[in-house]
């Protein structure tokens, strides 16, 4: 029984708002109490982060890297105790939960240092002048206070990207995180303590709704880092104001399975899409187009693929996928699958239903006025769709309001790129599933699925202004 607490201004407090109990997606049982943290709390750490603000930008880069190699070393240490609790809290696989500590959230500390160290501002050729006596150069200054506001599918890999890149560039940090993750978060921000960085560099406020809804209206924070629903992306950017805004939000990403895919490699890369994490990820493939070609023989294939999938407890060493984050999540699947049902699709499910454990599910005979088709899921359904023609493919595939990922399997180098050029998507992936991604390439959504780019330099960028600096050198 963890008992959670506020990190603001360098100390730990127990906020001012009442306590709330946590429990464990997968059966239920209590984990602990945490904090809540109201607006006056929320107050509290912002003033904090703004005293802070000004000598922390003004540090050497040399030292903040040192206190950044310095927290990934001690991060190596917590990586499991973070995972054992992101398991139990959020309810992905214990091998899920260490990919996400081992190969994203401690590398963050390090990555975002490097890149640090590498970004470079311009000089800029005298235009303007046949003199030669201008001199025009462009340098990034961090925005001021950053809010992260986290999801709790990667409770700590996610909100790391937007804390670390942020504080790196001279910024500081109210770091509100998934109120169904307290003991993971809570552990990671100790990090931050330990490794020694200053009182209000970084503050920590667990809480619901309204401690967010404080940090993206208070007038003394310039940035927000969001990553969740598409609604919730909506309403804060109505009452951000002129914050800068980092949003990654919803997908309907489709899976397209061409007549002249590799079919094994197309099924388990749809395996993988749709039922990573249970189908819990903004990257998911939550539509699976499958020529009708090679319609039957995929579909034959996937289904022998789910027959092997074990499901259960998420702590176990032998599960492939663990439960749903709450009751609401599996009502949601079944509202799918009975309008889907009722409209003429088929499914084939080889497990049974325990509790929040929804079975891997396979639908076919999808069509786009099925809620499947039409709503993100965030489960692990895999919608089948069929189609003849490239371009219907690529129509039906953008017949959606969302644009993160789209993964296509074909041999053919030409419809690779037709393909590629066409599709409506941050991220194109050919013969990959939809939930790859490399901690090195810019990441995020068109239309509704998000606004700007994270990761790597597209973060730093996002983190900072620039300034252009005009020298009469005659």
């Amino acid at each position: 029984m963890l008992n959670i607490q506020a990190f603001i201004d360098g100390k730990w407090t127990d906020g001012s708002g009442a306590r709330n109990d946590y429990f464990a997606a997968y059966d239920g049982a209590q984990l602990g109490t945490s904090a809540s943290c109201t607006s006056a709390d929320v107050d509290a750490a912002v003033e904090a982060a703004r005293a802070a603000q000004q000598a922390w930008a003004a540090m050497p880069l040399l030292d903040k890297a040192d206190l950044f190699y310095r927290a990934f070393e001690i991060c190596l240490t917590k990586n499991e105790a973070i995972a054992q609790e992101i398991s139990k809290e959020m309810g992905k696989t214990i091998h899920e939960a260490r990919e996400e500590m081992e190969l994203y959230g401690a590398l963050h500390f390090r990555r975002a240092a490097e890149d640090m160290m590498r970004f470079r501002g311009q000089t800029l050729p005298d235009t303007e002048t046949r003199t030669n006596n201008m001199r025009t150069l462009v340098r990034h200054y961090p925005l001021g206070v950053i809010g992260v506001i986290s999801p709790f599918n990667f409770p700590v890999d996610i909100p790391a990207i937007g804390i670390t890149y942020a504080l790196i560039s001279g910024n500081t940090v109210i770091w509100k995180p998934s109120d169904a993750c307290p003991g993971s978060t809570s552990i990671y921000a100790s990090i931050f303590e330990e490794a020694g960085f200053p009182p209000g560099v970084f503050n920590y406020v667990p809480g619901g709704p309204d401690a967010g809804s404080a940090l993206v209206e208070h007038d003394d924070v310039n940035g927000i880092f969001f990553t969740g629903s598409t609604a919730v992306g909506r309403s804060i950017t109505e009452r951000a104001g002129f914050k800068r805004l980092l949003l990654e939000l919803g997908g309907m990403g489709p899976l397209i399975v061409h007549s002249d895919a590799e079919i094994d490699r197309a099924a388990d890369a749809a395996v993988n899409g749709c039922f990573y994490m249970a189908g819990q990820v903004c990257t998911s493939a939550q539509r699976v187009l499958v020529h009708r070609d090679v319609e039957a023989q995929f579909i034959e294939a996937l289904n022998d693929k789910v027959k092997q999938l074990r499901i259960g407890d998420p702590l176990d060493e032998a599960t492939d996928m663990g439960p749903l984050i709450h009751d609401h999540a599996v009502e949601k699947m079944q509202a799918h699958i009975d309008d889907a049902v009722a409209k003429g699709a088929t499914v084939y499910q080889f497990h049974e239903p325990a509790g929040r454990v929804y079975p891997p599910t396979v639908v076919t005979g999808v069509t786009k006025d099925m809620l499947a088709a039409r709503e993100e899921t965030f489960g692990p359904i895999a919608a089948v769709m069929s189609y003849s023609t490239v371009e219907e493919a690529i129509e039906i595939a953008n017949d959606t309001e969302y644009g993160l990922n789209a993964a296509v399997f074909t041999q053919s180098v030409r419809d690779s790129w037709r393909f590629i050029d066409e599709l409506q998507f941050g991220t194109v992936l050919v013969n990959e599933t939809t939930n790859f991604w490399d901690q090195l390439a810019p990441f995020g959504g068109v239309k509704s699925s998000g606004v700007g780019r994270e990761l790597s330099t597209d973060a730093l960028l996002s983190f900072t202004e620039k300034k252009t600096i005009v020298l009469n050198v005659a």
